[in-house]
C-alpha cells in the first residue's frame, strides 16, 4: 500500500458492493444506522457497478471488501473463529444474549464470502430460528429483532481506516453502529498475506477518541490535513500526528487541522472540500469564513500547534509549494445551488489522476463548473447511491497511488 497524495494516478482501491444490508433497513432504525432515506438495493447495485467499471477503465484494479475478508478468514479455523467471537462480542446485547447460537450458525456456514455476506447483511432471531429472550419485545416487535443489526454504511469504505503514505490510521468510528465495520479492516489488515507486512498502524480502534477517514486527506509527502468534525475530534488528531510523527519512514512534517461547524451536513472534510487537481481544490463555499486551520508540527516528543491567518487559497499554496491554488465552488455564485448539490455530495468526488475526477451525475451545476475550470468529469449515476449520504470519495479506500509531485 502507498498514498502519498490524493491526486496521482489510482492504481488500487478497495470498495464494497451494496448487499442485503440495505434491504434490512427500516425507518424506525434510519436514525441509529445513520440514514436518512432507505435506497433500493438493484438500482443502488447496478449504480456502483457502474463507479467500479469507471474506476477499472481509468486503470485501477478494484478489490472488494467482502471478498478480503473472505480470503482473511479461509486461512484458518482459528482465524474464522476469532473473527466470529469478535463479531458477536462486539455486535451489542443482543448478540451477546444469543452469542453460542450465533456462534454456531456461523461456524456451519462453510463458504466463507457467504459468512462475511450474512454478517454484514445482520441476522434476525427469525433466521436463527430462535424465541427471544425479552417476551416483550418479541411481542412488540413481532419477531422481527436483528439479534446482530446490519451494517448498511458499509459501501462508504473510506472510513473505516484510511492510508497515509506506507501507514495506516485503523479508526475508532463515530457510532457503535459503524465501529463494527472496523472489524472486517482489522482482520484484512493484519492477516491477509497481501497486507499484514510490518504494516505501521498510526492509529488503532481501541483508542478512546474518534476519527474517520472522510476528514483525512493525504495532500503530499509531506503534508496531510485532518477534520475537526462531527466525526472526528481534536484530541484523535493529536493522537494521529504523534503516532505520524514518530515514524522515522513517514516524511509527514506537517498535519493541518480543519475545523469544521459540528452539522450532519459537513460530517466529514471530504463532504466540503476535495482536490481535483494539483493545483486545483473543490469547496462548497458555504464552510468559507466559517473554519479555523490549525498547524501541527512536532516538537521533540510533543506537538506545535499554531493557527494559521490568512485566506484558504494562501495557507494550501505555501504548504504545497504552488504558485497559486484555484478554489473551485460547489454550485458556483448560487447559494441554493450549492446547498443542494453539497448535500447531494457534490463536493465530494474521487480522483483517478491528476485533474480527472468520478461525481455524481446529478450534480450537473457543479460539474459543469469542474469542466469550465479544465477538470475531466466522469459522471456516475447516482440516484440510489447518494440517498446514503457519502459520494464517489466516501465509497473508496485508495491503496495505490502513483506519486504524483
Amino acid at each position: 500500500m502507498q498514498v502519498f497524495n490524493e491526486t496521482g494516478q489510482l492504481k488500487k482501491v478497495l470498495l464494497h458492493r451494496p448487499g442485503k444490508e440495505l434491504e434490512h433497513l427500516i425507518p424506525e432504525k434510519l436514525e441509529q444506522l445513520l440514514f436518512d432515506d432507505i435506497p433500493y438495493l438493484k438500482t443502488a447495485a447496478e449504480e456502483h457497478d457502474r463507479f467500479a467499471e469507471t474506476l477499472r477503465a481509468y486503470g485501477a484494479e478494484v478489490v472488494y471488501l467482502e471478498d478480503l475478508a473472505a480470503q482473511t478468514i479461509q486461512q484458518s479455523n482459528e482465524i474464522k473463529e476469532q473473527f466470529v467471537r469478535q463479531l458477536i462480542r462486539e455486535g451489542g446485547s443482543k448478540a451477546q444474549n444469543f452469542s453460542e447460537e450465533l456462534y454456531s450458525y456461523l461456524m456451519s456456514v462453510e463458504d466463507c464470502r457467504e459468512l462475511i455476506l450474512k454478517t454484514m447483511a445482520g441476522i434476525s432471531a427469525a433466521e436463527l430460528g430462535v424465541r427471544d429472550r425479552q417476551p416483550l419485545a418479541e411481542l412488540v416487535q413481532q419477531g422481527n429483532r436483528f439479534l446482530l443489526d446490519p451494517v448498511p454504511n458499509l459501501y462508504f469504505t473510506r472510513d473505516p481506516f484510511a492510508v497515509i503514505g506506507r501507514g495506516v490510521s485503523l479508526n475508532h468510528m463515530y457510532s457503535v453502529t459503524r465501529n463494527r465495520e472496523t472489524i472486517y479492516a482489522q482482520y484484512i489488515l493484519e492477516h491477509h498475506p497481501d497486507f499484514a507486512l510490518d504494516l505501521t498502524f498510526y492509529y488503532r480502534r481501541e483508542y478512546s477518541n474518534r476519527i474517520e477517514g472522510g476528514d483525512i486527506l493525504v495532500l503530499s509527502r509531506n503534508v496531510i490535513a485532518v477534520g475537526i468534525s462531527q466525526r472526528t475530534t481534536p484530541e484523535a488528531v493529536e493522537v494521529l500526528a504523534k503516532n505520524i510523527f514518530a515514524d522515522p519512514d513517514s516524511k509527514v512534517d506537517t498535519v493541518l487541522a480543519v475545523s469544521l461547524p459540528n452539522i450532519r451536513a459537513y460530517m466529514h472534510l471530504d463532504t466540503v472540500f476535495t482536490q481535483v487537481d494539483k493545483d486545483k481544490f473543490l469547496i462548497h463555499p458555504g464552510i468559507l469564513g466559517t473554519i479555523r486551520i490549525f498547524e501541527i508540527k512536532p516538537d521533540g516528543s510533543r506537538l506545535c500547534v499554531r493557527e494559521l491567518e490568512g485566506s484558504l487559497s494562501d495557507i494550501l499554496a505555501g504548504y504545497l509549494h504552488r504558485t497559486k491554488i484555484e478554489l473551485i465552488r460547489c454550485g458556483g455564485n448560487s447559494h441554493v445551488a450549492s446547498e443542494r448539490e453539497q448535500w447531494n455530495d457534490g463536493s465530494n468526488t474521487l480522483c483517478v489522476r491528476p485533474g480527472t475526477v468520478i461525481a455524481y451525475d446529478r450534480n450537473y451545476i457543479t460539474n459543469g463548473i469542474l469542466k469550465d475550470h479544465g477538470i475531466e468529469v466522469l459522471e456516475i449515476p447516482s440516484s440510489e447511491l447518494s440517498r446514503g449520504r457519502g459520494g464517489p470519495r466516501c465509497m473508496s479506500m485508495p491503496l495505490e497511488r502513483e506519486i504524483s509531485e
